[in-house]
């Protein structure tokens, strides 16, 4: 039976250090998505998910098993991410961006560039919100994490958390009904 995430951490604690890159094999995907659609860029993502990685193996005897793994990982990502945008804020070209679980397997070059056109789109609509809602829908959808997660991460109440997710979507719903009209408009002239 494999162990858990906090089963490990102890272990990690208690001088296994070898057993972390378990845990960077488990959580590296998620945190790697959400790094890419706040970063935009691939290098800058997974510099800062390894980041991530080393602050929390720097950090590991301050881990409180009563919290979750993973909201403690998202709340060093989220950090190392703000680190990184403050730092240098840069335009991505859209070949770079790729929020799919899996690596492209077709090889229909229509079908990537539709994709990342889609990818390319919502990363600007989420460049267009409130950075904590962003990040809210950053962590639901891309790192889905459950909303008391999501709070722990975030460093809020769980109805804060919920809160800050529905009205993200709210504003991106409205955000690319925006966008949807002005195209349309476009079309026209």
């Amino acid at each position: 039976m494999p162990l858990d995430d906090h089963e490990i951490m102890r272990l990690v604690v208690a001088g296994r250090a070898e057993l972390f890159g378990e845990l960077v094999r488990r959580h590296r995907p998620a945190l790697l998505r959400a790094a890419l659609s706040k970063l935009r860029a691939t290098a800058d993502a997974e510099d800062a998910v390894q980041e991530t990685f080393l602050a929390a193996f720097r950090a590991q005897q301050t881990f409180n098993p009563v919290y979750s793994l993973r909201g403690w990982l998202w709340t060093i990502l989220l950090n190392v991410c703000r680190r990184h945008v403050r730092r240098a804020p840069q335009a991505t070209s859209l070949g770079e961006i790729s929020f799919n679980r899996e690596p492209f397997t077709t090889t229909n070059g229509l079908s990537e560039l539709l994709a990342a056109e889609r990818s390319a789109a919502l990363s600007e609509l989420l460049d267009r919100m409130p950075e904590v809602q962003a990040d809210a829908l950053r962590l639901r959808f891309f790192g889905e994490l459950r909303f008391d997660e999501i709070a722990q991460a975030m460093q809020c109440s769980l109805n804060a958390a919920k809160d800050r997710v529905r009205k993200g979507l709210e504003q991106l719903a409205f955000l690319a009904h925006q966008n949807s009209s002005l195209c349309q408009e476009g079309d026209r002239t």
